[in-house]
């Protein structure tokens, strides 16, 4: 598809963009990349998106493609002569999608609660957080990654908001992988992939701009 013209717009620190930008690189697609400023929306995004009005947005030919889940399904089908996100098995792919929902129904909204909230509610959401995480590690077994020996659909999903986790672990003041060794051992791993290892900012700088945000918003 040499004649393909793909843009993504993107915020740098968003897991959700991180997404889309591993599922590119492990299709080898080439894009033009447009940071978006999340305080002043862009005419392009608020054009490309008008509904959410949030990134990620891939536009593809000119067309627009929202929402990251929906985006890298998208891309698997397309570009799909190179390295399947997706099984094509019909029971494994319905359970790709599913542990790919699990992150964000409850991976994500446990991580904005310990995002926000403080004391008894602070430590429900870290606990509620931790069995989360103690389940995701249970569906991983022994394998190398959740799509078996290559990575996939529910890896891109969830790898994300690993860089994340040094500001949850501050704020919050936790340790992950005290309590989900495998799981973070399973990171790491996906670390060493240069499509996710490119695709991911540094933790530090994610925590500063954590930190930032947090001021910003009152939380401290």
């Amino acid at each position: 598809m040499a004649d393909d013209q793909a843009t993504l717009l993107d915020f740098w620190a968003s897991p959700f963009g991180m997404r889309v930008r591993i599922a590119l690189a492990e299709k080898d697609v080439k894009y033009e990349y447009s940071e978006q400023d999340m305080r002043t929306k862009s005419a392009l995004l608020l054009q490309m998106n008008p509904v959410h009005k949030k990134i990620p947005v891939l536009v593809h030919n000119g067309k627009p493609v929202c929402e990251s889940l929906i985006i890298v399904q998208y891309i698997d089908e397309v570009w799909k002569d190179k390295a399947p996100l997706l099984p094509s098995d019909p029971y494994q792919r319905a359970q790709s999608k599913f542990w790919a929902d699990f992150v964000d129904k409850k991976i994500h909204e446990l991580c904005r609660k310990i995002w926000a909230k403080k004391g008894e509610d602070l430590e429900a959401a870290k606990k509620d957080f931790i069995d989360c995480l103690k389940l995701l590690e249970g569906e991983l077994g022994d394998k190398p990654y959740f799509g078996g020996e290559t990575i996939g659909y529910v890896d891109i999903a969830f790898v994300p908001f690993y860089v994340w986790f040094h500001a949850y672990e501050t704020v919050g003041n936790f340790n992950v992988e005290a309590e989900c060794p495998k799981l973070i051992a399973y990171c790491k791993r996906c670390l060493q992939k240069e499509s996710v290892s490119k695709s991911l900012p540094d933790p530090q700088k994610v925590y500063n701009f954590a930190v930032k945000l947090r001021k910003r918003f009152g939380i401290d």
